[in-house]
């Protein structure tokens, strides 16, 4: 069996449903008789003959120069006639390959499906309008941490929470927007992603940024972090985890929001933020089950003219927060998160809230929703 046959025996795949066997068998049959009419052919008695008399002429210079043009064109037409055979193996070969892709090592096209599902998102930029759709049932592993969850694809820590553009706005200049608009991710990163501010420390940085003249939320803040309850709760405002309970997986925290401005009513830049962190965690007792706590927060800050209000230049003033805290104990006011773990007994009573999305931001945090500890549909 010569070597294109063989080639085309690789390709064969009457096995395939697809492709009746008769059209393989009569391929076959055709290109077989193609390969034999296109083949060289022993030469006749009467031809070695006449070859012998032009060789010989040849030597005693009896015949034109050119003389060997025509078995030069001969020798052209057969192989153009091999050439008509290949193409024909080759677009039989791409006619399988359309049918069946993963006859070809490596799938050449690609899982393009496979790609856009693992690329990162865009940063985003509008309300979404629905949740993120349902991730393939996966179990997050000290490896994988984000694995079978819609913020594998969002941006990692500080990365998810772009700064827009600056621009003048209320008579305050883009100096100061831009001010405002860095003080206000610096406050978020700070708070929810700062290491230290994880394993439960003091958040300094975070506290820096805060206005100290506003006395009523630094000193509801303050006297949370050192003594925490219900009316003084920091996770307001930090997230933190009890050390001696659980640690981070990895370094990252997904994060995934947006973050707008306009001008406000005291003569001031009023910046709007809007974020979901994610936090894989596992215990401290040795055990490699990995949960997530979701966290969504609301942020609405201020830095105002001091030449018209008592405000301290370069700080801002916090005029509203909000946050839904999920897959964290019920009604423990300790100022630590306690993420559930199913090889673990639960941490505080039993929710009695709705069940929600927590990967869910097309809807607002309306101030009259349903606070109660609730359940999640997933983590």
């Amino acid at each position: 069996m010569n070597t294109l046959s063989k080639a085309l025996e690789l390709t064969h795949v009457s096995e395939d449903p697809k492709i009746p066997d008769d059209v393989w068998e009569q391929f076959s049959r055709d290109t077989e008789r193609d390969i034999r009419d296109s083949a060289p052919k022993e030469p006749s008695a009467r031809a070695r003959e006449v070859t012998e008399r032009l060789r010989r002429q040849e030597a005693r210079g009896e015949l034109p120069e050119g003389w060997r043009t025509g078995p030069a064109w001969q020798q052209k037409k057969s192989r153009r006639g091999l050439w008509s055979v290949l193409a024909v193996a080759v677009a039989a070969g791409v006619a399988l390959v359309a049918v069946k892709p993963s006859l070809v090592p490596g799938d050449p096209f690609g899982d393009r499906t496979s790609e856009a599902a693992s690329s990162p998102l865009p940063q985003e930029t509008a309300t979404p309008t629905a949740a993120p759709s349902a991730e393939p049932s996966q179990v997050p592993t000290l490896d994988d941490p984000f694995a079978g969850s819609p913020a594998k694809r969002w941006a990692d820590g500080a990365a998810g929470i772009a700064v827009p553009k600056a621009k003048p706005v209320g008579g305050r200049s883009e100096a100061k927007v831009e001010q405002a608009l860095v003080l206000t991710k610096k406050l978020l990163v700070e708070s929810n992603l700062d290491p230290a501010t994880l394993r439960g420390e003091r958040p300094r940085a975070a506290l820096d940024v805060l206005d100290p003249l506003q006395k009523d939320v630094r000193g509801l803040l303050e006297s949370g972090l050192r003594k925490p309850d219900e009316k003084h709760d920091p996770l307001w405002m930090f997230s933190r985890f009890d050390p001696e309970e659980v640690r981070p997986v990895g370094e990252v925290v997904k994060t995934r929001g947006r973050m707008t401005f306009k001008a406000g009513d005291h003569a001031s830049v009023a910046v709007h933020a809007d974020y979901t962190f994610v936090y894989p965690v596992v215990q401290t007792n040795g055990s490699t089950e990995v949960t997530r706590t979701i966290i969504r927060r609301i942020l609405d800050v201020e830095i105002s003219d001091p030449a018209k209000y008592q405000v301290t230049p370069g700080k801002l003033t916090v005029v509203n927060w909000d946050q839904d805290i999920n897959n964290s104990a019920c009604e423990v006011y300790d100022g630590y998160l306690h993420p559930s773990f199913s090889s673990a007994e639960p941490t505080g009573p039993d929710p009695t809230g709705p069940t929600s999305d927590p990967y869910d931001r097309s809807k607002p945090l309306d101030a009259s929703r349903d606070k109660s500890c609730g359940t999640v549909s997933r983590v």
